[in-house]
Parts: C-alpha cells; sequence; structure tokens
C-alpha cells in the first residue's frame, strides 16, 4: 500500500465504525522539543492520522495558539530536517503522518530533496495551505513519484467549479474547512456547514475531513455521518501545553 492510500485506509476504516476518524494535529517540538517523540507516539496511539505542524514565523492560516506554539518550537531550535530525522527514528509509529507546512521551509528544503527525505522518513502527506493547485505541479510530481499524498483543502466559499478540481487533485483525503479565516475558534456546525460538507461530498471520490474549530464531542457528533474524518487541532495544542493525557482526550472525543 502507497503512503498516500495508508492515509484513505486508515480514516475508511476508522469511519466504518460508526464514528469520524480522528486526525490529530500537534506542533512538532512543542510545547518541549525534547518530549516530541513520547507526544507523537501518544497521540498516534489514539488517533487515526496524526498531522505534524511545521513551525513557521508567519502561520497566516493559524489563529493565536498555533501561533504561538510555532514561535515556542522555532525558539528551541526546531527545524523542518530536525522533525524528518525524529519522525524517521520513530517507524514502528504505524499510524500515518502527515507534515503541515507553509511552502517557504519547503522551498528552502528543496522540493527533490524534501520528497526524498520524507519517503525515507515515511511519512504519508503533506498539507501546504499557502499552496495554490495551480502552482503546486512540481512538489506534486515529486510526491507522487513516492506515493506521497497532497492533500487540498476546500472552503464554504469555494465555488463549484473550483471544487471539482480541488477534489479532483487531491491525495489521501479532501480536507474540507469549517469557515473562513484562521483556525482555533470553536464552530457550532449550522445547517448550512453541513450542506456544504455535503456538497463535497458529492464531488469527492477520497474520504473528506472537516477541520478548523472542531474541539468538543458534541461537535463530533454532530458531524457525525456528514463527513469520514475530523481534525483536531488548536484544542489538543492546548492540552499539550497543560501536560494533560492527549489519548484519553481524543478517545473522549468518540464518546463515552
Amino acid at each position: 500500500m502507497r503512503p498516500h492510500e495508508r492515509i484513505t485506509h486508515a480514516i475508511r476504516a476508522a469511519a466504518a465504525g460508526g464514528a469520524p476518524a480522528l486526525i490529530a494535529y500537534l506542533t512538532a517540538g512543542y510545547p518541549k522539543r525534547a518530549e516530541f517523540a513520547a507526544r507523537l507516539e501518544a497521540v498516534a496511539a489514539a488517533a487515526d492520522v496524526v498531522e505534524i505542524g511545521v513551525p513557521f514565523t508567519d502561520p497566516m492560516a493559524d489563529g493565536v495558539t498555533i501561533q504561538r506554539a510555532s514561535l515556542a518550537a522555532l525558539a528551541q531550535g526546531v527545524t523542518l530536517r530536525w522533525i524528518l530525522a525524529e519522525v524517521a527514528r520513530l517507524a514502528h509509529v504505524r499510524t500515518p503522518l502527515l507534515l503541515m507546512s507553509y511552502l517557504n521551509p519547503l522551498l528552502a528544503f528543496g522540493v527533490e530533496a524534501l520528497a526524498e527525505s520524507a519517503a525515507r522518513a515515511g511519512v504519508a502527506g503533506f498539507i501546504v495551505p499557502d499552496l495554490p493547485l495551480d502552482e503546486a505541479s512540481e512538489l506534486q510530481a515529486a510526491l507522487a513519484s513516492r506515493g506521497i499524498a497532497l492533500v487540498q483543502m476546500v472552503t464554504p466559499v469555494t465555488e463549484p467549479e473550483r471544487l471539482a478540481a480541488l477534489t479532483a487533485g487531491s491525495q489521501g483525503f479532501v480536507y474540507a474547512v469549517t469557515m473562513t479565516g484562521t483556525t482555533g475558534r470553536s464552530v457550532a456546525v449550522p445547517d448550512e456547514v453541513l450542506a456544504y460538507l455535503a456538497r463535497v461530498r458529492a464531488r469527492a471520490a477520497l474520504p473528506v475531513c472537516a477541520g478548523f474549530g472542531i474541539r468538543t464531542r458534541e461537535q463530533v457528533a454532530r458531524l457525525t455521518g456528514h463527513v469520514d474524518g475530523v481534525v483536531v487541532g488548536s484544542a489538543l495544542v492546548e492540552l499539550l501545553e497543560r501536560g494533560e493525557d492527549p489519548a484519553a482526550w481524543l478517545r473522549g472525543l468518540r464518546g463515552p
């Protein structure tokens, strides 16, 4: 099974149990660089897919929680090269791992070198929120040659023609942003969001996962049956910051 297929399979297998798959986000090296491997293992034990945030100085799609985490990780010397080396040491972790990165660190690394290093490290996919599909051909080709996903994001204001292109161009899953703006704010999941998610699912051959602002069991219950997975980010980063048990919290999102 190729890396991008591992992502799709993990999400579909979890969703087959009746509740959305859990895609859990943590910022690499936060709150303490020395604890990253242990925290990643703990999160991976309870999640179906793990999204590892690459710290960046200007994370424009992220709210204050992830901005704070990124700056703190950068201050500890966390780099993309270090993250890939750490992930490579965790080959025993079977949960698919994705890197969420803005484009600049990837370009600085070098597209071909990145794809090769990611493949060696066992990275299954990338999410690059500031890379439009129309400008992604070089990175997408380099990753695709190693079977690594480049996940595309859609939003409630994505036009139908654009939605068709993004869902067709994604690998692993389609990331359905539940609101416009930045991460971190709680979303009440009104009926219009469910209608939007239905439009995305009607277009997508891949699993559809909803993200931005999801932090409660009630939200996950509301989304059950409307998406294949949910992405939890800021709330999990805050929990790790407090030193609480991520596995227990993630299990609680699925219900008692």
